[in-house]
């Protein structure tokens, strides 16, 4: 699992970073936390195939977030894209993504489907799951997790000392399954062993709120916006954003074991202060700068 930071600016973009875009890497998914501006040149850039992206989480339709969907699809289309495109976005994104369709010429068309978020767990698949939170941003927005599920391993001493072959027998193990080998009854507790899966949460713009915490408890990364320090609590307030040290004690709340600050107002020239108020009260705190790859 790796996660791509393709933009890492607030509403403004600046030379050093470009709007809001964040790619997990997943096995063969590739899902895209905002769109904003550029960022399918932020992709190439990252030395990422286009092809790469299979689903689209939307937080909100600032334009911050989203305008560089249309681009996206348009290389998509250009690049032979053979998969269908999942769009996932909060109430209204399917109306919205109609009329981008209208507003725009698009000469070759890939397949899209559009969803609309109605319930936390909105997406479940063979190793992972995706949930959703609205949180508190002046219009409909959406914090996102993605959790991944636990697995099972094999205890190789323990299935050498039962004489169990490699095969069939250890996949039904590894699934959860007990067996019969040799008139003898095995069950996964003896053979196997649980590694708990990763949680990634992504926190949009928002002041604090329950679900900002409810999502990312517990999480191993938790990103979050810090568009202001902390020495500007009353304009973030007033913009609906959060501070640093507002993040930095959202990580201390949940009990994550990084944070990484992102979406940062172009006011800053260098991250110095954001990170430090942040380091205050979490000491595991990094500021993502754009095309910083995470290994999880």
């Amino acid at each position: 699992m790796q996660l791509t930071f393709l933009g890492t600016s607030a509403m403004v973009p600046t030379k050093e970073r470009n709007h809001s875009a964040v790619l997990v890497s997943y096995g063969s998914e590739g899902i895209l936390i905002d769109c904003g501006e550029g960022t399918q040149r932020q992709i190439k850039i990252a030395g990422i195939k286009p092809s790469k992206v299979t689903k689209i989480l939307i937080s909100h339709w600032h334009g911050d977030h989203v305008l560089g969907i249309p681009g996206l699809i348009q290389t998509l289309a250009k690049n032979e894209y053979d998969r269908v495109l999942e769009i996932y976005g909060p109430k209204g994104t399917k109306n919205r993504m109609k009329n981008m369709f209208k507003a725009f010429s698009f000469e070759d068309k890939i397949e899209t489907r559009i969803h609309e978020i109605t319930k936390k767990r909105f997406f479940e698949g063979k190793d992972f799951f995706l949930e959703a939170l609205p949180l508190e941003h002046g219009i409909t927005t959406l914090g996102f997790s993605f959790i991944e599920k636990d697995k099972r391993r094999i205890r190789l001493d323990a299935v050498r000392k039962l004489g169990i072959p490699e095969g069939p027998l250890l996949g039904k193990l590894q699934s959860g399954n007990a067996i019969t080998f040799k008139g003898k009854k095995i069950t996964p507790e003896e053979t196997t062993y649980l590694v708990k899966g990763k949680k990634i949460t992504f926190i949009a713009d928002t002041i604090e709120c329950k679900n900002a915490l409810e999502l990312a408890m517990d999480s191993d990364i938790l990103v979050c916006e810090a568009t202001y320090a902390d020495d500007l609590k009353e304009k973030a307030e007033e913009y609906k954003h959060m501070t640093s040290k507002q993040a930095g004690l959202l990580a201390n709340q949940a009990k994550v074991k990084k944070l990484i600050l992102t979406h940062f107002s172009q006011r800053y020239k260098t991250m110095e202060e954001i990170e430090n108020d942040a380091k205050n009260v979490f000491s595991n705190t990094i500021c993502a700068y754009d095309f910083m790859k995470i290994k999880i």
